[in-house]
C-alpha cells in the first residue's frame, strides 16, 4: 500500500469549476462573482453554494434569475478580480472588470460577452440549513461562441481552454486535455465484471 499522509479536514474535490455568476441587481446594475463550489445537480439545474450576503446573491433574490459562465485563460484575471473585489463595498465593481454585457434575451440576467459558455437560468428555489446554502437554477438555455464548438456543433473541451479550481494551493489551472472516453474507458472492466456475475448466476 503507498505510504499516505494525514491531511485533516482538507475540502479534497479537485478540478473545482470557475464559475462566474452573474444577475441585475435592483437598478439594473451587474453585479458577478466567482464561485468555485457549484455543480449541475440534475440535466436541466445548477446549484451554486454561495453566501446570502454577497451582493450577486441579493441580486439574484431579487430579479429570481442569473447567468452562470464558465472562465476561460484568456480572461483569468477578470474572473480572478470577480472572487478578490465585493460588490458590497465597490458599487462600480462591473464597470472596472473591463468586461461587457448585454440582457439575456430568454432570462432577466446579463449575458457577459467575454466567457466562451454562458447558462441562462431562472431561479427554482433556495435551499438553506444548519450546514447549507444553495442557490438552484433551472437551466433554460445555454450560449456557446462558436469559436468552442466541434463540427457536431458540441462544446469541445480543447477549443474552450476553461480554467480549473485548485483547493489546495489556490491555483488555476487550464483544462483541455482528453485522456479518455466516459462509458468506454472502463469497458474491459464492466465487461469482466459482467461475465463474471453471469458466471456466479449459473
Amino acid at each position: 500500500m503507498n505510504a499516505k499522509k494525514d491531511l485533516g479536514p482538507v475540502p479534497a474535490v479537485f478540478p473545482m469549476p470557475v464559475l462566474v455568476v452573474a444577475a441585475f441587481d435592483a437598478k439594473g446594475t451587474v453585479q458577478l462573482l466567482n464561485a468555485a463550489w457549484g455543480q449541475i445537480c440534475d440535466t436541466d439545474k445548477i446549484a451554486l453554494f454561495l453566501d446570502p450576503d454577497h451582493a450577486t446573491t441579493k441580486a439574484i433574490l431579487g430579479t429570481k434569475a442569473f447567468t452562470v459562465a464558465l472562465a476561460d485563460r484568456a480572461h483569468m484575471a477578470e474572473a480572478d478580480y470577480a472572487g478578490i473585489v465585493s460588490g458590497n463595498a465597490v458599487a462600480d465593481k462591473f464597470a472596472r472588470s473591463g468586461l461587457h454585457a448585454a440582457k439575456s434575451a430568454r432570462v432577466n440576467a446579463p449575458v457577459i460577452d467575454e466567457f466562451p459558455v454562458t447558462m441562462e437560468c431562472e431561479l427554482a428555489e433556495v435551499v438553506e440549513s444548519k450546514t447549507l446554502y444553495a442557490v438552484v437554477g433551472t437551466i433554460v438555455n445555454t450560449l456557446a461562441d462558436e469559436r468552442v464548438l466541434d463540427e457536431k456543433g458540441k462544446v469541445d473541451p480543447a477549443r474552450l481552454d476553461a480554467l480549473a479550481f485548485d483547493q489546495f494551493r489556490h491555483g488555476y489551472y487550464a483544462t483541455g486535455e482528453k485522456a479518455g472516453q466516459a462509458w468506454n474507458a472502463g469497458g474491459v472492466l464492466a465487461r469482466a465484471a459482467q461475465a463474471a456475475a453471469k458466471g456466479g448466476a449459473q
